[in-house]
C-alpha cells in the first residue's frame, strides 16, 4: 500500500509538473469514449489493459520486497538495540551487586576494626586485592563496551552503504519506469492514429455498404414488382381456366372443383401444392377433436397455407388461421403466408381476411 501510495504521489507530481504527461493522460482519459464506437477492437484494448495491469502488478509486488527488506533492516536495528539495553541492565545490575558487597564489606571492615588492629591491616590487604581485581573487571568491561561501540558503528556503516545501494537501485528502477510509462505513452499515441485511421476506412467502408444496400433494395423492390405483376398474370390466366373449368365440368362437386384449381396452380404459377393432414386431439380448429387437412407450398423458402374453396364464408377465414396455427404448432414452422383461392367470397370473409393478415384472390 505504501508504494501504491508513492507511485500515486508521483503521477500527480508529473501531472501537475510535466505537460507533455498531462497531456498523454489526457488522452488516455479522451480514449474511453472512443473506444465506445468500435467493439470489434474491444478486445485487443482489454488485453492490454489486462497486461498494463499486470505490469503494475509487478511493479507493486517488487515495491513490496523492497519494503520488506527495509523493515527486515529496521527489525534488526531494533532487536540490536533490544540487546544493547538488556547488557546496560545486566552492567547495572552487576554494579548494583559490586555496591551492595562494597557496603557489606564495609561493614565487616568496621567490625573487624573493633575487634583487632591486625585484622585491619589484613582487611586493608584484602580489600586493596579486591579493589584490584575489580579495576581489571571494570578496565575489562570498558573494553568489551568499546569493542561493543566499534562493531555497532561498523554495522551502522554496512546499513548506511547498503541504504545507498538501495537508494540508487530505487532511483535506477524510477528511471526504468519513466521510460517504460514515455515508451507506453509513445505506443498509445500510435495506437490512436491507427485507430483514427481504422474508423476513417469504416466510415468509407460503412457508406459504400450503405450505397450497395439501397442499390439491392431498389433491385429488390423491382423484382418483387415483377413478381407481383407476374403472380397477377398467373391468377388471370387461372381465372379463364376457373371459367373454362366451370363451364366444362359444371361444377359438379367441391372437392373437384378444388382439384381442378391446384392443378392451376401448379401449372401456371409453378407452386409444388401438397396436401398435409394432421388430426386434431385439443379440437382448437373446429371445436372439437378431428381431421384437419389443408394445401401447402413451399416457393423460395417461404411457406404458403392456402385454402383452395369454391365459396368462402367468414368461418373458413378463421379457420383457416387456427389450421396455420395447428401447422406451427406440430411443424415448428411458421407460415409465411395465408393464401385463401375462391371464385366468390362473402363480404364478412373479406372483412376478417384484412384483419387477420389473410391474402383472397377471387374476381373468378
Amino acid at each position: 500500500m505504501a508504494a501504491r501510495d508513492r507511485l500515486k504521489s508521483r503521477m500527480l507530481r508529473l501531472l501537475k509538473e510535466d505537460e507533455e504527461f498531462r497531456y498523454a493522460v489526457a488522452g488516455l482519459i479522451g480514449l474511453e469514449e472512443i473506444l465506445k464506437r468500435l467493439d470489434r477492437n474491444e478486445q485487443e484494448l482489454v488485453r492490454l489493459r489486462e497486461d498494463m495491469a499486470k505490469m503494475f502488478e509487478k511493479h507493486e509486488e517488487r515495491f513490496a520486497r523492497i519494503e520488506e527488506e527495509i523493515g527486515r533492516i529496521w527489525q534488526e536495528i531494533e532487536r540490536l538495540r533490544e540487546d544493547m539495553v538488556k547488557g546496560f541492565e545486566r552492567h547495572d545490575r552487576e554494579i548494583q551487586r559490586l555496591i551492595e558487597e562494597m557496603n557489606k564489606l564495609r561493614e565487616d571492615m568496621i567490625m573487624g576494626f573493633e575487634r583487632h588492629d591486625s585484622e585491619i591491616a589484613k582487611l586493608r590487604e584484602d580489600m586493596v586485592k579486591g579493589f584490584e581485581r575489580h579495576d581489571r573487571e571494570i578496565e575489562r568491561l570498558t573494553e568489551e563496551l568499546t569493542k561493543l561501540r566499534e562493531d555497532m558503528m561498523r554495522g551502522f556503516e554496512r546499513h548506511d552503504a547498503e541504504f545507498a545501494r538501495l537508494r540508487e537501485d530505487m532511483v535506477k528502477g524510477f528511471e526504468r519506469h519513466d521510460r517504460e510509462i514515455q515508451r507506453l505513452t509513445e505506443e498509445m499515441n500510435k495506437l490512436r492514429e491507427d485507430m483514427t485511421k481504422g474508423f476513417e476506412r469504416h466510415d468509407r467502408e460503412l457508406e459504400r455498404l450503405r450505397e450497395d444496400m439501397i442499390k439491392g433494395f431498389e433491385r429488390h423492390d423491382m423484382e418483387i414488382a415483377r413478381l407481383r405483376e407476374d403472380m397477377m398474370k398467373g391468377f388471370d390466366a387461372m381465372n379463364r381456366r376457373i371459367s373454362a373449368l366451370g363451364a366444362r365440368w359444371g361444377l359438379e362437386s367441391e372437392e373437384a372443383f378444388r382439384e381442378g384449381l391446384r392443378g392451376i396452380l401448379e401449372k401456371e404459377l409453378g407452386l409444388k401444392v401438397e396436401r398435409w393432414t394432421a388430426f386434431d386431439e385439443t379440437g382448437s380448429v373446429f371445436g372439437h377433436p378431428s381431421q384437419v387437412e389443408v394445401d401447402v407450398a413451399v416457393s423460395n423458402g417461404k411457406v404458403m397455407l392456402i385454402e383452395v374453396s369454391s365459396h368462402v364464408k367468414q368461418a373458413d377465414v378463421a379457420a383457416l388461421v387456427k389450421k396455420a396455427e395447428l401447422y406451427e404448432r406440430i411443424t415448428g414452422r411458421r407460415p409465411d403466408r395465408l393464401i385463401v383461392v375462391t371464385p366468390f367470397v362473402e363480404e364478412r370473409a373479406m372483412e376478417a381476411a384484412l384483419k387477420l393478415g389473410v391474402e383472397i384472390y377471387t374476381r373468378v
